[in-house]
């Protein structure tokens, strides 16, 4: 039997295997206190999601099976791997904004794992340290994002809507925005202690990080239609939308570098609902 056709065993089925298995491997890093290799395996995890669907429709294979392993295999890189990446960077906010002084003796990565195996110990173990009552359950928070990735996922493999647009905000996109964090603290590391007397600082103050995780968990099941990149044909008309934001993806990712990743998500979001209030205008002029 053709591989390439094989009815399980299939490149598109394959590569949402490899998606599967960067989710597990970013879970993995995470916990042993690597989330530089947590998130380089996120980033192989987005590559097999777009390349499976890419390579179904190319060869030209379509099936249920697949599209239910797509889902399972996100809920693990898309859903699990990043609340896990995101409990971890809330227990390292709610050390650093609590302290007065952050001594980078340690490497980024060898802090957060302390950090976080801390906040695990005060949580299971009930040892004393940092993380008094106010904020022990806090990293908690980031278990929005599984939950309600898996809902989403879920509710998109039952949605007919969702053929020609999102309805909420997809997982990918999601995952991309939460990374965010921990990129921008393993890059300042060095300069960390400056940080929350910024401008910007309440950024990743921890309670502001956890309100963020469970606001921007919701939008993944919202009522909010958002475009999708796929192109049908490749005119300005009727994708105006589109290529405004790939043009303003191309301008702020070597301008704002890692700033560029919550600016163009929520620029992803401010067109969609821009665009879906320009159609909803002129059905109604019709």
């Amino acid at each position: 039997m053709n591989i390439l056709r094989h009815p399980i065993f299939n490149i598109p089925n394959l590569l949402t295997a490899s998606n599967f298995l960067s989710g597990i491997a970013s879970i993995t890093s995470c916990f042993a206190g690597r989330m530089d290799f947590a998130i380089v395996f996120i980033g192989a995890a987005l590559i097999c999601d777009f390349l499976d669907g890419f390579a179904a429709r190319l060869l030209s294979i379509s099936s249920d099976l697949g599209k239910q392993l797509d889902s399972l295999a996100d809920v693990v890189s898309f859903g699990v791997a990043p609340g896990i990446i995101m409990m971890s960077m809330i227990a390292v906010f709610a050390q650093s904004f609590q302290a007065t002084y952050l001594d980078t003796d340690l490497s980024a990565n060898s802090f957060i794992h302390y950090q976080t195996q801390s906040w695990l110990n005060s949580l299971f173990h009930e040892i004393p340290n940092d993380f008094d009552a106010t904020i022990k359950y806090l990293p908690l928070s980031a278990l929005m994002i599984p939950v309600l990735s898996l809902f989403r996922l879920a509710k998109f493999n039952i949605d007919l809507r969702q053929t020609e647009k999102f309805i909420g905000v997809p997982t990918p996109l999601s995952t991309l925005f939460f990374l965010f964090f921990p990129l921008y603290f393993l890059l300042n590391y060095a300069q960390w202690s400056q940080t929350f007397t910024s401008w910007f600082g309440f950024l990743f103050n921890p309670y502001f990080v956890a309100i963020t995780c469970i606001s921007f968990s919701l939008l993944l099941v919202a009522e909010i239609p958002l475009m999708s990149l796929k192109f049908k044909q490749f005119k300005w008309m009727g994708n105006e939308h589109k290529f405004i934001l790939l043009i303003s993806s191309g301008i702020v990712i070597p301008i704002f570098l890692v700033w560029s990743i919550p600016i163009i998500v929520l620029l992803f979001v401010s067109l969609s609902i821009i665009e879906n209030t320009v159609v909803k205008n002129k059905t109604h002029e019709i």
